[in-house]
C-alpha cells in the first residue's frame, strides 16, 4: 500500500510538473502577445507625446518637464510598489489592474486640446498619471517574469521577444505618422490625427491587458528577512555588484536626459521636419534596434551581461555628439540606425544584469529602487537640459549645447564606472574587436531565417 502510495505521489507530482511547464511555456507566448500590443501603444501614443506637445505650442521649459517629470514620478511612485503588492497580495492582479488604468488615461490626454491656455500643464499632469501607473508595475513584472523565465534563456528570450514588440512599434509608428501627415492643415484637422492614433493607443493597450490576464504566476513568496530599508540600500550600495551597476546607470540617465527631452524640439522647431520626415528618423532608431536585438541578446547568454554592456557602453555615448555636426536629414537617419543599434545592446545586457545580480526574493524592491533613483536622476539632467538650452548663447542652435554636454557627462560615466562591474556567470571569453564583428556579421534576418529552418526540423517526426 506504501509502495503504491508512493508511486501515486510521483506520478501527480509529474503530471504537476508537467502541468507547470505547459502554463509556462504558454504564458511566456502570452507575454510575447501582450509585449507587441504594448509596442503597438507605444507606436501610436508615446512616440507622439512630445510632437502632441509641440502641435499645442509647448515652450522649451515645458518640453523639459514633459520629459522628464512623469517618468520621475512613476519612478518614485515605486518605492510604493511593495506595498502595493501586499495588498493586491498578487503579481498578476497587480500589473493588470494598473495596465487598464494606464490605457484609459489616453482619453484625457486626448482631451487636453479643449483646456485652453493650460493645455500643455493639464497634458504633463495626465502623462504623470499616465507613466505612474505603467511604471510601477516595474518590480512586480521584472519579479513575475524572472520566475517564468530560466537564466539559460533568458537573452534570447527577451532578445526574440522585444524584437517582436519593436517591429510592431515600427509598423505602429509609420502609421501614425502617416495619420498625422494624412489630417495635416489647421488646429482642428491636426488634432484629429492626434485624437485617432491615441484611440488606436488605448485600444492596443487594453488587449494587452487582456493577454496580461491570460498568463499563468507562479506562487509568489514575499521575503521579510531582510528588513533593511532604502536608506541602508543606498547605504550598502557602493559595496555591491548590483550597487555599483545602479550608481552608474543614475548617473548615465542623468547624462542622456540632459539632452533627451529637446529632440524633437530641436527636429520640430529648428529642423522644421514634416511629421513624416521626424516619423522617418524615429523609424530608423527603432528598426535598427529590432534588427539586432536578438543577436544581442544571444551574445549576452554567450559572453556574459558585464561585456556586452562595456561594449554598448563605449559605444553608445557618441549617439548625442553624431547631432552636433549636421541636420542633413540622410545624415541623421544614418545617427538615428547607428543609436538604434547601440542601445539595443546596452537595454538588454543592462536588463539582464538585474536578473544576474540580484537573487529574485529582493528584485521587485530593489529594482524598485533603482527606478526611483534613475526617476531623480534623470529629472535633474533633464532640468539642467532646460536651464543650458534657454541659456545658451555659444553654439549656432540652442540645442547643441546640451547634446555636447550630454556626450561628454556620458564617456566620463562610461569610463569611470564600467570598469568596476563585475560578471557573475561562467562564460565563453572573446575580444572586444571580435564581438563586435560578430554581432555586425550576425544579422537578424540571418537568425531569424535559421530559427525558422530549426522550428521547423524540430517538428518533423
Amino acid at each position: 500500500m506504501d509502495i503504491k502510495q508512493g508511486l501515486t505521489k510521483k506520478t501527480l507530482a509529474k503530471k504537476d510538473k508537467e502541468n507547470t511547464e505547459q502554463k509556462i511555456k504558454k504564458s511566456l507566448k502570452y507575454s510575447t502577445l501582450d509585449a507587441s500590443f504594448w509596442a503597438s501603444m507605444a507606436g501610436f501614443g508615446e512616440s507622439f507625446f512630445s510632437a502632441f506637445a509641440v502641435f499645442l505650442k509647448a515652450s522649451n521649459f515645458q518640453l523639459g518637464l514633459l520629459g522628464s517629470l512623469p517618468q520621475a514620478l512613476g519612478s518614485v511612485f515605486q518605492l510604493f510598489s511593495e506595498k502595493l503588492l501586499k495588498f493586491f497580495n498578487s503579481r498578476k492582479k497587480f500589473v493588470a489592474t494598473f495596465v487598464l488604468l494606464q490605457a484609459l488615461m489616453y482619453i484625457p490626454v486626448a482631451l487636453v486640446f479643449f483646456f485652453g491656455k493650460l493645455d500643455v500643464y493639464f497634458l504633463i499632469l495626465f502623462l504623470c498619471l499616465y507613466y505612474l501607473f505603467g511604471m510601477s508595475i516595474g518590480p512586480a513584472w521584472s519579479s513575475w517574469m524572472g520566475d517564468l523565465v530560466s537564466e539559460e534563456i533568458r537573452g534570447t528570450y527577451f532578445g526574440r521577444r522585444n524584437t517582436i514588440a519593436g517591429y510592431i512599434s515600427f509598423i505602429t509608428l509609420l502609421i501614425g505618422g502617416y495619420i498625422l501627415e494624412s489630417f495635416a492643415g489647421d488646429a482642428k484637422t491636426q488634432y484629429i490625427g492626434f485624437a485617432i492614433i491615441f484611440t488606436l493607443a488605448l485600444l492596443s493597450r487594453v488587449v494587452s491587458f487582456m493577454f496580461l490576464c491570460a498568463k499563468y504566476e507562479p506562487k509568489y513568496v514575499h521575503y521579510e528577512d531582510d528588513k533593511g530599508g532604502f536608506i541602508d540600500f543606498l547605504k550598502n550600495a557602493r559595496s555591491r555588484n548590483y550597487g555599483m551597476f545602479i550608481i552608474f546607470l543614475c548617473l548615465m540617465n542623468f547624462s542622456i536626459f540632459i539632452a533627451a527631452p529637446f529632440f524633437a524640439g530641436y527636429m520640430l522647431y529648428d529642423l522644421k521636419l514634416s511629421y513624416t520626415e521626424y516619423t522617418i528618423l524615429i523609424a530608423a532608431a527603432v528598426i535598427a534596434k529590432n534588427l539586432s536585438l536578438p543577436v544581442w541578446g544571444k551574445m549576452v547568454d554567450r559572453y556574459g551581461t558585464r561585456k556586452i554592456l562595456t561594449l554598448a557602453g563605449y559605444l553608445m555615448p557618441a549617439i548625442s555628439l553624431w547631432w552636433l555636426f549636421s541636420g542633413n536629414f540622410y545624415y541623421l537617419i544614418f545617427v538615428q540606425v547607428y543609436g538604434g543599434f547601440v542601445w539595443a545592446g546596452f537595454e538588454i545586457a543592462a536588463f539582464n544584469f538585474f536578473f544576474d545580480t540580484i537573487i529574485p526574493q529582493k528584485r521587485a524592491r530593489y529594482i524598485a529602487y533603482s527606478n526611483v533613483l534613475n526617476g531623480i536622476a534623470l529629472f535633474i539632467g533633464a532640468m539642467i537640459g532646460g536651464l543650458v538650452v534657454k541659456y545658451n548663447h555659444f553654439l549656432g542652435s540652442q540645442y547643441m549645447m546640451v547634446f555636447l554636454l550630454s556626450g561628454v557627462f556620458r564617456y566620463t560615466v562610461s569610463f569611470i564606472f564600467i570598469p568596476k562591474l563585475r560578471e557573475v556567470r561562467t562564460v565563453e571569453h572573446i575580444s572586444y574587436p571580435k564581438l563586435f564583428l560578430n554581432i555586425l556579421t550576425d544579422t537578424t534576418i540571418r537568425g531569424w531565417v535559421y530559427d525558422l529552418i530549426a522550428a521547423r526540423k524540430k517538428k518533423k517526426p
